[in-house]
């Protein structure tokens, strides 16, 4: 009996060093949302228009980014290069800190 295949995910996320230490800083200040952070970058993997994610394209000077959410208070800004099938994050924190 063969194993059954696990979705390979249609897009690449690609950490940049800067987005590293924002996101560690994130999770230092916020460790109780680990889990939620992680699911939210496995789906932006797998799906980023889940409607969970809530992603939207931003305006202003954020124009070119985008915005997906890891629940209602908290948010991951990024890049979505639909063409290469990459989404590079940006920046992780709350509204304030992102927009």
């Amino acid at each position: 009996m063969s194993s059954p295949k696990v979705p390979r995910p249609l897009f690449a996320l690609l950490f940049t060093d800067q987005y590293n230490r924002r996101a560690a800083k994130f999770l230092k200040r916020h460790p109780e949302l680990r889990g939620t952070y992680l699911k939210t970058l496995q789906l932006l993997e797998a799906n980023p228009l889940h409607p969970s994610l809530r992603l939207h394209a931003l305006h202003g000077k954020l124009e070119g980014l985008h915005s997906a959410s890891i629940n209602l208070s908290y948010r991951i800004t990024l890049e979505l290069l639909i063409q290469d099938q990459q989404i590079i994050p940006v920046n992780v924190g709350d509204h304030d800190a992102v927009y």
